[in-house]
């Protein structure tokens, strides 16, 4: 391969995008607004979660019952009848609906165990789940204070000391922002790429590239690292803005390392855009194969749930996608501060990943060309 070749033909690329809004669109907001948004849409903990209270005792320890629930997990708890009740969720204005029965306070002082209904929107899962739990809680909490005359914190047999490592506060926000961040490195990565193929056989400019003095290699070869530049730039941006200076994320290991693993996981993620481009007729297509191979990547690399969670069969085929490795390279690095010594096997597994996928593209896109031709 002639390096001036493959250096004019990335230019190229890189003008070709420039001219393309949409696409320089994309990649923008993909590495701001999206990695703001994934890092600040899901709150921390039940905010703001409307609850209804059927009063039926109107005693004290009911009064305190409804007192418990104020903001920002709750909003100001709105007092409703027991017809009201089934109504008002089946309209989705409360996920959570309580009802305290009559004489409730009279059985909990006589030793009895009264029961209270509790209802839940259970279509509404982040929120039903983390808050039915607080709601039984606050319910004991307030009940076993009012039973006992006084409020007094329970003293365990073993005193658990806890340590939260790598991330002190239990900010969802810093794993958010961050797992945004590698998620699109492998997206954007392979539309660019993908689309760019696709765009020159619609437009033409294929046919003109098989009459110039180029190999398939080189126009491959350009097209790759042309939009792994782009995509490796966006991201450092993203990093060192929209990460640690927007959202005061901390990192803990070198970037600069993170981004040698980026550039091996853009080998082979371009390929592997390269090889979809190939295979997809059309823009259409493209998109419809993106979300076949895109989802389950994201979803079973370890990003989204612990590896270890999955069924081993499932286990074994990921360590075949390069999302796997670099997920765990950059989890390593960014949030653990884990050097090359630590992630050398991440970095190995990806070179040789990329290196299988850029020989597959190539062969698919040398038949592509004969084709054409």
């Amino acid at each position: 391969m002639r390096w001036a070749n493959i250096f004019n033909l990335g230019i190229k690329e890189l003008r070709s995008l420039a001219r393309d809004p949409m696409m320089l669109f994309l990649v923008v907001y993909s590495f701001t607004a999206a990695v703001y948004t994934a890092a600040t849409a899901m709150p921390e903990t039940l905010n703001r979660a409307p609850i209804a209270i059927v009063d039926e005792d109107r005693s004290p320890l009911s009064a305190r019952l409804v007192g418990a629930f104020y903001p920002p997990s709750f909003v100001a708890p709105k007092l409703i009848t027991a017809a009201e009740m089934d109504a008002r969720m089946d309209a989705g204005l409360d996920t959570f609906a309580l009802d305290i029965p009559p004489n409730f306070q009279r059985d909990v002082l006589a030793g009895r165990q009264p029961t209270i209904q509790l209802n839940v929107d259970a279509t509404r899962m982040s929120q039903a789940f983390t808050g039915s739990g607080y709601i039984q809680q606050i319910v004991g909490g307030e009940v076993n204070a009012f039973a006992q005359r006084y409020r007094a914190a329970q003293v365990l047999p073993v005193d658990l000391a806890l340590r939260a490592r790598f991330n002190p506060e239990l900010n969802k926000g810093w794993f958010g922002a961050v797992i945004q961040v590698i998620n699109q490195v492998t997206m954007l990565s392979i539309i660019l790429t993908g689309a760019a193929l696709i765009r020159e056989r619609e437009h033409g400019t294929i046919e003109h590239l098989l009459v110039m003095p180029v190999t398939p290699a080189e126009i491959m070869t350009g097209k790759i690292w042309s939009m792994a530049l782009v995509v490796l730039a966006a991201c450092a941006f993203s990093l060192a803005f929209v990460v640690q200076g927007l959202l005061s994320v901390p990192i803990e290991g070198s970037v600069a390392l993170f981004l040698a693993g980026a550039a091996l996981h853009l080998f082979a993620t371009t390929s592997m855009g390269i090889f979809m481009g190939t295979v997809a007729r059309s823009m259409p297509q493209f998109g419809m194969l993106l979300i076949l191979v895109l989802i389950p990547m994201q979803m079973l690399s370890g990003g989204m749930t612990p590896r270890e969670s999955m069924p081993e069969l499932v286990q074994y085929v990921m360590l075949a996608a390069p999302t796997t490795h670099f997920i765990s390279l950059a989890q390593g690095i960014l949030y653990r501060g884990a050097g090359l010594d630590v992630v050398w096997p991440q970095f190995l597994a990806l070179a040789a990943i990329g290196a299988v996928l850029f020989s597959l593209s190539l062969a698919r896109f040398r038949t592509t060309i004969t084709d054409m031709a």
